[in-house]
């Protein structure tokens, strides 16, 4: 529960300092490893079940 909350505060530390510098190119870069990095972990926890299925 605690790397939640702290991985939401780094979050929102980042796009602070996206708007603050007007980095605004930093935002979609940001958001494309977050979910390459979700896709992955979903991918990883799932695939357990499929084997079972075949």
């Amino acid at each position: 529960m605690h790397f939640i909350k702290h991985l939401i505060v780094l979050v929102k530390n980042f796009f602070q300092f996206a708007v603050k510098h007007k980095a605004w190119w930093i935002v979609p870069l940001v958001l494309f490893f977050l979910f390459i990095s979700l896709l992955i972990v979903a991918g990883q926890v799932s695939a357990p079940f499929i084997y079972t299925l075949f």
